[in-house]
């Protein structure tokens, strides 16, 4: 149960971090109409990220990710989620997310409009769901011969490891908003894409080690 809550709370940390148009699109709130607000923009995200990643295990166990089929192919499946986990953090080390700052431009009315629209450009990039495959295959997330309600769990503590990325977010973007430099979140973006990238190389190391072993 420790480790169900600790890889979902790592996932829904380290998927949250990129720096993307959601991530913009927080800042942008916090700085303009405060931190409720940008709050409440990772809190849509962080529903969206929920809902994505119980996608992605019914996807995976509709693909018939069995303990058996994991046992006979976890070298292989690791690998696999790894290279996908190494063409993110590549993506992510050469965005500039300062663009996306200065694109955003709308004024919210409500805490619902803010919600609602954060969720739905959450939902709408199809991308996140590829990468909580990967992350689920890196760190063997999912069983089909486990009880459902352990991928509920780890959904759960997705959500809040998410949530917790937005309330650090938004509580620096606040206190620092007149020394903001936006250029800063390139350098971030780069550490987050080497991250991605060195838990990609690890899975790589490690699977093909598996597979080895296997044979």
């Amino acid at each position: 149960m420790i480790s169900i809550i600790l890889n979902g709370l790592f996932i829904g940390f380290l998927s949250s971090a990129p720096m993307g148009p959601v991530g913009m699109l927080c800042i942008q709130r916090t700085l303009n109409e405060g931190k409720a607000h940008g709050l409440v923009t990772g809190l849509g995200a962080t529903v969206g990220d929920m809902l994505i990643a119980l996608l992605a295990i019914i996807a995976a166990l509709g693909l018939g990710f069995s303990t058996e089929f994991i046992q006979q192919h976890e070298g292989p499946l690791k690998v696999i989620g790894s290279v996908v986990l190494i063409a993110f953090g590549y993506v992510v080390y050469n965005k500039n997310p300062s663009k996306n700052l200065a694109k955003i431009k709308e004024k919210t009315t409500s805490y619902w409009t803010v919600f609602v629209s954060s969720l739905f450009l959450t939902i709408s990039n199809i991308a996140t769901l590829f990468l909580y495959i990967a992350l689920f295959a890196r760190f063997n997330v999912i069983d089909a011969d486990k009880p459902f309600g352990y991928d509920l769990i780890t959904i759960l503590f997705i959500g809040v490891g998410a949530f917790l990325w937005w309330l650090l977010v938004t509580y620096f973007v606040n206190k620092l908003r007149s020394r903001f430099n936006p250029r800063g979140l390139q350098i971030f973006n780069k550490i987050i894409g080497v991250l991605l990238i060195g838990l990609g190389i690890a899975g790589i190391v490690t699977g093909t080690l598996m597979g080895i072993e296997f044979f």
